[in-house]
């Protein structure tokens, strides 16, 4: 099964690099006239968070294509941290502690880690037990939604900050299973004839 996986297009807060979780934002307009220039792999399934910055994402990637919801893939819950970036959360106990354990110790108000991976893991697992070996999927969704699943179950394993990726970046990979076990693997950045998603 080949399966694509694709970070939604900028927003302002992730031009001054704010922690957006819940916030609904919009995609920038420069970023409709960009994702609009890519042309991706033709796919039979599309499936696609909620927040309007993947749903927008998805339909200039994928015109005409019906999206399938899927509530779990949405952003971690930032809790206190929601909408601060870093300048503003500087002297802050609690974002010191979450530097500090890498990320471990979680969102005050919000999700941890392992609670968020494992939201995401599990809507991933059940997607794709109802799927055939033959298709083609795509996954419209949020950076952090990518680290997460695929710190779970890429081979070989990278870990979950190891597969940061810019918006509007995306990832092809075969999905198949080892001893039981889902595994992602071949996973490599999106390039079609130069126009690949940047």
């Amino acid at each position: 099964m080949k399966l694509i996986m694709i970070r939604h297009g900028k927003t302002k807060g992730n031009v001054e690099g704010r922690y957006v979780g819940c916030t609904d934002e919009d995609i920038l307009k420069s970023e409709r006239s960009r994702l609009q220039k890519k042309k991706l792999p033709q796919i039979d399934i599309l499936y696609v968070s909620p927040m309007k910055r993947c749903v927008e994402t998805a339909k200039i990637l994928y015109p005409g294509k019906a999206p399938l919801f899927v509530p779990d893939f949405r952003e971690c819950d930032f809790g206190a941290f929601e909408y601060q970036n870093y300048k503003e959360l500087n002297g802050n106990k609690d974002y010191q502690k979450f530097i500090d354990t890498m990320g471990m110790s979680g969102f005050p108000g919000g999700e941890t880690r392992v609670q968020f991976q494992k939201r995401c893991c599990m809507a991933f697992e059940k997607i794709l037990m109802g799927l055939k070996e033959k298709e083609k999927i795509a996954m419209v969704v949020h950076g952090g939604t990518i680290m997460a699943i695929l710190d779970a179950f890429s081979d070989p394993h990278q870990d979950y900050y190891g597969w940061q990726i810019g918006n509007g970046e995306g990832l092809e990979m075969d999905v198949c299973q080892k001893q039981d076990k889902i595994c992602l693997i071949s996973i490599h950045k999106i390039e079609t004839g130069g126009h690949g998603i940047e």
